[in-house]
């Protein structure tokens, strides 16, 4: 297949590429390298260093022989989309290619309204461009579970059946986002399955949980290959943040009660979901949605999980309760379905078998690189960026 990596210089998007290169595709890679400048903006870095693109895409050609096409540009120019996608005339789309934070997404009206105008232009301009250029085109794009927000039901996978007033239908699932960042992944699952319905396009919507692990078979054949690995309050994730915490000596900052519910994922099971969509596609006309996760973990549950295999390497973890930044309910009930990509053939892989393996030892090796002031937020969903979370314990 030609697989066009949207994003392809990030987290997923280089594992991505790589996967799919591995298998014999055909790879081009999209990217304008703004996760690299907000981080200039923001004072951090990614925990791993990592090469330039066009730097890893060497690397991977002289250890594989396998050629990757890069396109640098930016998905909110009209031109350049469209350029990108009659030129390469790819059969599966892989959409990574936004800002993906909500921090960043809630710091000021500045930072709001550049995640809403980057995701939804960029993603429209994608639409567009595969109406005009690639029609027959299977576009995955990466959505969140956090659109869903925690309401008081069992969350379905996309859509769900009603009754009202004696008469049925089968709906898109209510949306509840929890930022401005995850609003605008509720606009691009309005906007593709829009698009799907009147220009028959196909696109699978992954609804993903948090992904975690720096090390993939394809990242492991050269550290010249390595991808991102964020900790830092605006690109990282809880987990990212615990793991890096516990092996500096830092006390976990488990926000409030620590008992808010999430699903996640292995990077390496979130390569096997992105494959399993693209050889299973859609038919046309149609936006299908994947829960992609494989775990439920409450914070405080992964707190403890990162403590005891970090304490199994010999370090001593304290786990500490912060003041919660966020506007979110703490204790909620949270039952989402995620059975299709299951169905499809997902073998998953589990926390408590990858941890210590996949990422402390990781984060050993480059403990040299964390920015101490980066591991406490600053960000606060009602006040934006002010001081530092305080303790509550």
């Amino acid at each position: 297949m030609r697989v066009l990596v949207l994003g392809g210089d990030g987290y997923l998007g280089w594992a991505t590429a790589m996967y799919f290169s591995r298998k014999g595709h055909e790879i081009g890679l999209v990217d304008n390298f703004l996760r690299r400048r907000m981080h200039l903006e923001r004072g951090t870095d990614s925990l791993t260093p990592i090469r330039s693109l066009h730097e890893r895409v060497d690397v991977w050609r002289e250890i594989t022989g396998k050629q990757m096409e890069m396109f640098i540009g930016d998905l909110t120019d009209t031109e350049f989309t469209n350029e990108v996608i009659r030129d390469f005339k790819p059969e599966v789309i892989i959409h990574y290619g936004e800002i993906p934070s909500a921090p960043y997404s809630m710091i000021d009206a500045k930072h709001a309204i550049f995640t809403q105008v980057n995701n939804v232009a960029g993603t429209l301009n994608v639409l567009f461009a595969m109406r005009d250029h690639a029609p027959e085109a299977h576009l995955i794009k990466l959505g969140t579970m956090g659109e869903y927000g925690t309401p008081n039901i069992d969350i379905e996978e996309g859509y769900i059946e009603i009754e009202h007033k004696g008469r049925k239908d089968v709906l898109p699932f209510p949306k509840q986002a929890g930022s401005w960042y995850h609003q605008s992944k509720v606009h691009d699952s309005n906007n593709i399955m829009f698009a799907c319905k009147i220009w028959n396009l196909r696109a699978t919507d992954l609804n993903q949980g948090v992904v975690y692990g720096i090390e993939t078979d394809e990242v492991n054949l050269d550290d010249r290959l390595l991808t991102r690995f964020d900790y830092d309050e605006s690109f990282g994730t809880a987990l990212n943040r615990f793991c890096v915490q516990a092996v500096v000596g830092h006390p976990l900052t488990l926000f409030g009660k620590g008992k808010q519910k999430r699903g996640f994922l292995n990077i390496r099971d979130t390569l096997q979901c992105v494959e399993l969509a693209a050889l299973n596609p859609p038919n046309p006309g149609r936006m299908r949605v994947f829960n992609q996760f494989t775990e439920r973990f409450s914070l405080t549950e992964l707190a403890e999980i990162v403590k005891k295999a970090a304490e199994k390497l010999g370090y001593k973890v304290e786990i500490a309760h912060y003041y919660n930044p966020r506007v979110e309910a703490e204790e909620h009930y949270y039952n989402p379905t995620h059975t299709k990509l299951f169905e499809l053939g997902l073998k998953p892989r589990y926390l408590s078998e990858t941890l210590v393996e996949s990422m402390l030892k990781r984060i050993e090796q480059f403990k040299d690189r964390v920015i101490t002031k980066a591991i406490v937020p600053r960000i606060h969903w009602t006040k934006g960026e002010a001081e530092v979370v305080p303790r509550i314990d």
